[in-house]
């Protein structure tokens, strides 16, 4: 099995168990990459396995498992003679990311308007009625309101392109839309209102979506994703070279205080 299908396996697994890892390895790939997104380790930043053992209470053996599980995520990288570090962000990382997701998400869009039949606008209603209710509470401070409002979205753009047939196509922007969510939770946190701003993104592209209008509904989607890059271009927020980024509005005091103790 290759180290895409192990991945896409654990996440296959804890889906299916409620959420609940069954395994050490399982768990911390979740956990460890929850919080790389979450910008608990800053990008770029050397990871030492001792430290990480102690922290999620697992063997260093079952840490390096899972980083090598979060090198197929693009989250980390591994470095010849050199161990692991969490993977850079820049501007041009960001809209490279963007264009090759839109590729696939485009096309799985398409093939699910064309393609789609009662249970795929009811999972898109659903979906997007779950999605509402979590961006109004978006503009409220606090962490868990992101948090929330991330899983909602992830589930309404999963229900856009399901029913698209094309196993891989599905597999990869996964990946891609995993690892875009570091740059999603950096632009929407850093902007004001983004609860109202996405909201009236998403309706669009959901009433086009159900309208069976499938250029214009492509269309407002591409916008709905470049929106971010653009907005990250505008306000400077990225650095133009895969320089380490500085998180202002995350708390990165635990971060330093267990690689001091390593």
């Amino acid at each position: 099995m290759s180290m895409t299908d192990k991945t896409v396996a654990l996440r296959q697994s804890k889906e299916l168990s409620g959420g609940k890892p069954k395994s050490l390895i399982e768990r911390a790939y979740r956990d460890l990459g929850e919080d790389i997104v979450h910008g608990t380790f800053p990008p770029g930043s050397k990871i030492k396995l001792e430290p990480l053992s102690a922290r999620y209470g697992v063997s260093t053996g079952t840490i390096r498992e899972a980083l090598s599980l979060l090198v197929s995520d693009g989250l980390v990288v591994a470095n010849a003679q050199r161990g692991f570090s969490v993977a850079p962000m820049s501007i041009e990382d960001f809209q490279d990311l963007v264009n090759t997701r839109l590729l696939l998400e485009v096309s799985a869009f398409q093939a699910s308007i064309a393609n789609g039949g009662d249970d795929w606008e009811g999972r898109v209603v659903q979906a997007f009625h779950q999605l509402t209710l979590a961006e109004q509470r978006l503009d409220e401070a606090g962490e868990d309101t992101f948090g929330h409002w991330e899983m909602r979205n992830r589930e309404f753009h999963e229900a856009l392109v399901s029913a698209c047939d094309s196993m891989w196509t599905l597999r990869f922007r996964d990946i891609l839309y995993r690892q875009s969510e570091r740059y999603r939770r950096l632009t929407y946190t850093s902007r004001q209102n983004p609860g109202q701003l996405v909201h009236a993104e998403h309706k669009k592209i959901f009433d086009l979506a159900l309208s069976r209008k499938s250029q214009d509904a492509v269309d407002a989607l591409v916008d709905h994703i470049s929106s971010a890059v653009s907005f990250a271009k505008v306000s400077q927020i990225l650095p133009t070279s895969d320089i380490e980024v500085s998180f202002r509005k995350f708390n990165n005091s635990e971060y330093t205080d267990i690689h001091n103790r390593s």
